[in-house]
């Protein structure tokens, strides 16, 4: 009986963001956890300045915990003109290395990862990968997109408005006026394309409002203003699948701090995750429901976090959508593969089904018809 060959998955981590580092800490629990007798990983870094690392320069990153070295697979040309992705060892053959992959798995955080940037380039190399493809990354990304699309299916948000940058220099009265005639304090600012709460600050009174905004505009050029929910929890719930997918079970969390900011996240081992969430069986299935509703709604595939607040009021509990988060964090310890452990499937096995799913999609991609009978060129 001849053994079965592996499949070559290449890890996507690092990139241009501002959770760069968190990307690493997922990168190295997929490595570690995936099932060694059908997957080879191949780490691939990518540098904040978007150099792509050979496999070896990358093993030394997850290592180290920096991307750095000169013993790249891709480079850019000098002038910024023109842009490839190209083997400086193979005589400038383009994609040598990642046509050798049979699926990618990105673990790629924040905007040019979870933007729909890389799925863009991965659609045009026709190499299967794990997630959702370009429009849903994109959509997801952008929370004042997803906002709008979220709102014309009818699922529940909390007051919100978005804000540009430019315009925010040129007339920021007008701006804080427009804000405190919509929504109450206390309010959460946010860059629009960013996650891992990275630029987020509460504003409990107008002192805060601006340096608030000012530091959410470093980080994009659209700005979030969403309204505070007091007495609330809040609560995620993991999806996985792509045209039919499933839900797990909700999780609650309890931030070490005032809210679930970076900190809570990634760096205060006090944040507290109980699974399943202390909120009744019928709030729960609704919660599931939205879910499923939210994923199909930007036609995600594969995996999705979907957030929410919870408040409770006397004996009724309100939920109000936050955002969906089609590249969620993928340690051990994130909330997504931890949601799916106590819904029954652990975290190599989880590996295994997103990479299923992936090669499955692709598949059906492949079922379009590309060429149409024309006789606009004629032979």
């Amino acid at each position: 009986m001849t053994e079965q060959k592996k499949l070559r998955v290449g890890i996507l981590f690092g990139g241009k963001s501002g959770e760069h580092e968190v990307s690493f800490c997922s990168a190295s629990s997929v490595i570690k956890a995936i099932n060694p007798g059908k997957y080879e990983a191949i780490p691939i870094a990518i540098t904040k300045q978007g150099y792509w690392l050979s496999p070896e320069e990358s093993h030394k990153a997850l290592l180290t915990g920096k991307v750095e070295g000169e013993d790249t697979i891709c480079w850019k040309s000098k002038t910024d003109e023109h842009q490839f992705i190209i083997n400086k060892k193979d005589n400038g053959k383009i994609y040598p290395f990642l046509e050798k992959l049979d699926v990618i798995f990105p673990v790629l955080h924040g905007p040019y990862g979870e933007d729909g940037t890389i799925q863009g380039l991965l659609e045009l190399m026709d190499i299967p990968y794990v997630g959702s493809g370009v429009a849903a990354s994109s959509i997801s990304m952008d929370k004042d997109l997803m906002k709008k699309v979220f709102q014309q299916q009818g699922l529940p948000q909390t007051k919100w408005m978005m804000i540009k940058r430019k315009r925010w220099r040129d007339e920021p009265k007008n701006i804080i006026a427009e804000i405190e005639g919509n929504i109450c304090y206390p309010l959460f600012v946010k860059p629009t394309n960013l996650g891992s709460s990275v630029g987020v600050t509460k504003v409990d009174k107008r002192e805060e409002l601006s340096p608030a905004i000012d530091s959410a505009a470093l980080y994009d050029r659209k700005i979030i203003i969403e309204e505070g929910i007091e007495d609330n929890i809040e609560v995620e719930c993991s999806v996985l699948g792509n045209d039919e997918p499933q839900v797990s079970e909700v999780g609650e969390i309890i931030p070490a701090g005032p809210y679930y900011d970076y900190n809570s996240k990634y760096i205060d081992e006090n944040t507290r995750l109980i699974i399943p969430a202390r909120i009744p069986e019928k709030v729960a299935d609704e919660i599931k429901r939205i879910s499923k509703s939210a994923f199909l709604a930007i036609d995600a595939a594969g995996l999705a976090r979907v957030d929410f607040l919870v408040q409770k009021r006397k004996n009724s509990f309100h939920i109000f959508l936050n955002e969906i988060n089609v590249i969620p964090g993928f340690t051990e310890v994130s909330m997504y593969p931890k949601l799916w452990e106590r819904s029954g499937i652990g975290f190599s096995e989880l590996i295994d089904k997103l990479i299923q799913l992936a090669l499955e999609r692709h598949q059906d991609k492949l079922l379009n018809k590309i060429e149409y009978p024309s006789k606009l060129i004629e032979k």
